[in-house]
């Protein structure tokens, strides 16, 4: 017999046989027992996956002498003509070559006969989408009520491309990519029974470059095999197909994640000098970017596409970046693959997109001035001999205490409030402690709502001041505002804000407190403040800030105003 390549000898003869499609398989075999047969099947998938494979099988288990059945004998001269492709009633039709409204005419015309040995006639299209639109009208009818004894498999990578009105009339099956692992055990497995040594890392090596097509894998296996000899190791095969090896892709993932701009473009020059397509590098990249980055988030759902050898290197660098930053690296590093396919120089291309990358890892997130701010913050206010500070910045101008603009103070240097007449018990209690006050005044309980609120949500505290306290009984603590100041009061009565104001006000005057708004007529804006009579300029109060002054000296940098 003349030699079989290793795709046709290790074909799949049965649904077993078939890797990484356990959910079309399982369905398939399910509907044949419980004889829920349709009348079109649509497969679909990359390249390589088992799509015209899984449709053979299907027609050996319907037409085999002791089916239907799940496991077709594959010895008797249905499955034998099947398995070689002479099968009368299995008819393979190459979608491409035959896409013409007259030759699926001449299809519809031969429907009408019964099979000629099996149960069913069974129709196998592949490539499907390469028919014409005409040749697609022609099939309508006839897809949708064929004869009782018509079975049309469609196979396709471009179900896109498939006219609707044919898709509603299948049932359709989406083959997956096949993971490495699966893939290369496989090999493993046809090297074990060619008498081939094969070591992991070039099974391994085999099955990433193949992307997931296990007939891919068995062709560059096949290749491998004339090359090498008997003995195929991993060097080998990064020499024969041009790829770079898992290891470089860590070192180089490891020199960009350690910003040395140096390393980086000196594995690339390397890479480049080897002959290495650097758009595969550059694939390679950012595959494993990808990995590392599910690997921080979901590292089980990782098993069954590394190897041990890559999942060292992502234990390794996996807490060397975080989610947010290894993100912003991917998007920088993407942003060259659809330019460097296409690009004279793909190593200028390429060693730009790392540069950046790097840089990137530079930048200074908002999360991280937010918490400098925030540190700073307690060091420029912290008193000198104090071990705390508040942590929030206040970002409101400083005025000088007055009789109707009280010092404000931390809830810490908050001074107990007691009637004048006698001691109050509250003077044993701790610090910390809540003190009630037995019958506050309404001056002093807006004062110390003021003083509080300043220190921790400042940015209300230009909202609040526009109020005037008009009661105060009973629980409640009720704000007037003048006709104008709808925005403030809309903004004060957003939940978290009221919320904010009431747990303050409990814990001044002790016990359960609610806040109220009301819009009055008699409450005019220039008598509603508490504040100082002439205006403020908002941003240059804000700039005056020491601590936006160190800020400013620490990030280097300068407020711009579009006024």
């Amino acid at each position: 017999m003349s030699y079989q390549v290793f795709a046709r000898k290790y074909r799949p003869q049965n649904f077993d046989d078939v890797l990484g499609q356990n959910h079309v398989t399982q369905t398939l075999k399910n509907a044949i027992q419980q004889k829920r047969l349709a009348h079109a099947y649509l497969f679909v998938g990359p390249r390589g996956t088992g799509k015209t494979s899984t449709a053979r099988i299907l027609a050996k288990s319907l037409n085999c002498i002791h089916g239907p059945t799940i496991n077709p004998c594959g010895v008797c001269d249905s499955c034998k003509e099947i398995s070689q492709g002479v099968s009368l009633d299995v008819l393979e039709i190459d979608g491409a070559s035959n896409n013409s409204v007259d030759q699926i005419r001449e299809l519809r015309e031969n429907v009408r006969f019964a099979p000629v040995r099996g149960r069913y006639k069974i129709y196998i299209i592949d490539e499907v989408h390469m028919l014409s639109p005409q040749a697609f009208n022609a099939l309508l009818k006839t897809l949708e009520e064929p004869p009782a004894h018509v079975i049309f498999v469609f196979a396709t990578t471009e179900p896109h491309k498939v006219l609707p009105t044919i898709l509603s009339r299948c049932q359709r099956f989406d083959l997956r990519r096949i993971p490495a692992q699966i893939i290369a055990k496989h090999l493993s497995y046809i090297a074990k029974k060619e008498e081939v040594i094969l070591t992991q890392e070039a099974a391994e090596a085999i099955a990433v470059a193949a992307e997931g097509g296990l007939r891919d894998a068995e062709s560059m296996l096949d290749q491998l095999v004339a090359f090498c000899g008997n003995a195929i190791r991993e060097s080998e095969v990064l020499e024969v197909f041009g790829l770079t090896s898992e290891h470089v892709v860590a070192d180089l993932t490891r020199s960009i994640l350690n910003q040395k701009a140096a390393e980086t473009l000196s594995i690339v020059h390397q890479q480049a000098e080897a002959g290495k397509d650097l758009s595969k590098l550059l694939s390679d990249l950012l595959g494993f970017f990808r990995n590392l980055l599910v690997y921080k988030i979901d590292p089980p759902s990782l098993r069954e596409e590394i190897g041990d050898q890559a999942r060292s290197a992502l234990d390794e660098l996996a807490p060397a970046i975080d989610a947010q930053r290894l993100l912003r690296l991917i998007e920088k590093i993407s942003e060259v693959e659809s330019t460097i396919k296409w690009a004279s120089n793909k190593k200028l291309h390429l060693e730009i997109a790392l540069i950046r990358a790097i840089q990137t890892l530079s930048e200074v997130r908002l999360g991280a001035v937010i918490d400098a701010l925030a540190s700073l913050r307690g060091s420029v206010n912290q008193p000198a001999g104090s071990e705390s500070a508040p942590l929030l910045p206040t970002l409101l101008p400083k005025k000088a205490p007055t009789a109707e603009n009280p010092p404000r103070l931390s809830p810490e240097e908050l001074p107990a409030a007691k009637p004048a007449a006698e001691a109050s018990p509250a003077q044993d209690l701790p610090k910390s402690e809540t003190v009630s006050v037995a019958e506050p005044s309404i001056e002093s309980a807006w004062a110390r709502l003021l003083q509080v609120v300043a220190t921790r949500r400042p940015l209300i505290l230009s909202w609040i001041e526009l109020g005037t306290p008009i009661l105060l009984d009973n629980g409640t603590f009720r704000l007037g505002f003048p006709k104008d100041q709808e925005l403030a009061v809309e903004s004060l009565s957003r939940p978290n804000n009221r919320k904010l104001l009431e747990d303050v006000l409990s814990e001044i005057l002790g016990g359960l407190w609610k806040i109220g708004f009301e819009m009055r007529e008699d409450i005019s804006s220039s008598a509603a403040t508490t504040t100082a009579e002439e205006p403020v300029d908002p941003l240059q109060s804000f700039k005056n800030d020491p601590m936006i002054q160190k800020a400013l000296e620490i990030f280097k940098a300068e407020i711009q105003s579009d006024r």
